[in-house]
């Protein structure tokens, strides 16, 4: 498309977004696949590769000056792009796709609360719990594990919920491929929250927090 045929310099001017607010990239289904900088998304331009975009317009990119018509190309990146091709991530794939488990977003997946005692904290005042914990058979996988403070956490130690006398104020869940690509989002726009909604499970628990944000 002439981006950077003749000048590969590459100016970038933003619109309503600084350089680190990240693009949902889809398949031309329209299925998330996960997140792109503004680097990738001009690679993904310049190879013809973007089928049709949706959402906000963040970037504009001014590329290489055509030698046939002198002009400057000027490409608009909005908040979520679909593009043709495949990624190296099997999750919108596979069925049996289980997305990998950290703190992060685990956290995140529990609002930051203390699935014990209820209170917010920052991430450094949390911790990963294993309901049942390893020496009465638990395993660290996502169904497993809840956000807890450092206080309940060892207050809990290795017992069970029901043994130390403590009430979960919700049920861990496995998040969906959607879910996880939500969970992974740093800074998720108002666009982007209401399409990756779209692909959550009716009985996703994020539904309704979305709502929330949303309103």
């Amino acid at each position: 498309m002439g981006m950077l045929e003749d000048d590969h310099r590459l100016v970038i001017y933003t619109v309503a977004a600084g350089l680190s607010q990240m693009v949902l990239r889809t398949n031309v289904s329209g299925m998330p696949l996960e997140w792109i900088d503004y680097r990738e998304a001009a690679r993904l331009y310049h190879q013809d590769q973007v089928a049709y975009t949706c959402g906000s317009v963040l970037f504009r990119l001014h590329g290489g000056i055509s030698a046939l018509t002198g002009r400057r190309t000027v490409v608009e990146v909005s908040s979520i792009v679909a593009t043709v091709g495949q990624t190296g991530n099997p999750g919108n794939t596979r069925q049996d796709y289980v997305p990998p488990l950290n703190n992060e977003t685990l956290f995140r997946r529990d609002a930051h609360l203390c699935m014990y005692c209820g209170g917010r904290f920052p991430a450094r005042e949390l911790s990963r719990d294993h309901v049942r914990p390893f020496s009465q058979g638990g395993q660290d996988t996502w169904k497993n594990v809840v956000t807890a403070c450092l206080r309940c956490n060892n207050y809990k130690a290795w017992r069970t919920p029901e043994q130390a006398k403590m009430q979960l104020i919700a049920v861990p869940f496995q998040p969906t491929y959607a879910e996880y690509i939500f969970l992974k989002g740093r800074r998720v726009l108002a666009d982007q929250m209401e399409y990756l909604l779209a692909h959550f499970p009716r009985s996703s628990p994020l539904h309704a927090r979305i709502q929330r944000w949303l309103s």
